[in-house]
């Protein structure tokens, strides 16, 4: 597998000012052909309130089966962290994530569990996938409990 494509990977770089000037890369698939599940899990992931400017704060959980490519990590990391002053409701920040990575890879199947903390006393959790998942894919649950102090 060759990295020359990729402008982020093993070099500086900054974190874009908004999502949309993000650079989401993906690398060629290891073991295409073979169905298995990739999960990356934001456990801080921080985005703006559009009306009131406030932090938003909560965990992402990207679930994805690939297809010919994988999401190349560091820029998905520099992608997630281009919301921290991005103003946008929490069920545009899950399901525009989720959007973005089927753009740059066109997994076999996907879903996105936005998890919420709470603001007003309520918390917002988002959910989305692309269809119902491979018939004989491992799947296990997100693992980040309903609201309870999620502590």
């Amino acid at each position: 597998m060759s990295s020359e494509h990729l402008t982020q990977l093993g070099r500086a770089a900054p974190i874009s000012e908004n999502p949309d000037k993000a650079v989401l890369e993906r690398a060629p698939n290891p073991h295409p052909g073979s169905l298995y599940l990739v999960r990356f899990t934001a456990p801080e992931f921080t985005a703006i309130c559009p009306v009131t400017g406030q932090p938003d704060f909560g965990i992402l959980v990207l679930d994805y089966a690939p297809k010919h490519w994988i999401v190349e990590s560091k820029s998905l990391k520099l992608f997630l962290q281009s919301f921290r002053n991005h103003g946008a409701f929490h069920e545009d920040c899950t399901v525009t994530v989720a959007k973005r990575v089927i753009e740059a890879i066109a997994p076999t199947w996907l879903r996105i569990g936005g998890y919420w903390n709470p603001r007003g006393g309520m918390p917002i959790d988002v959910f989305w996938q692309t269809g119902a998942p491979p018939e004989g894919l491992w799947l296990p649950e997100q693992g980040v409990p309903g609201y309870r102090g999620r502590g």
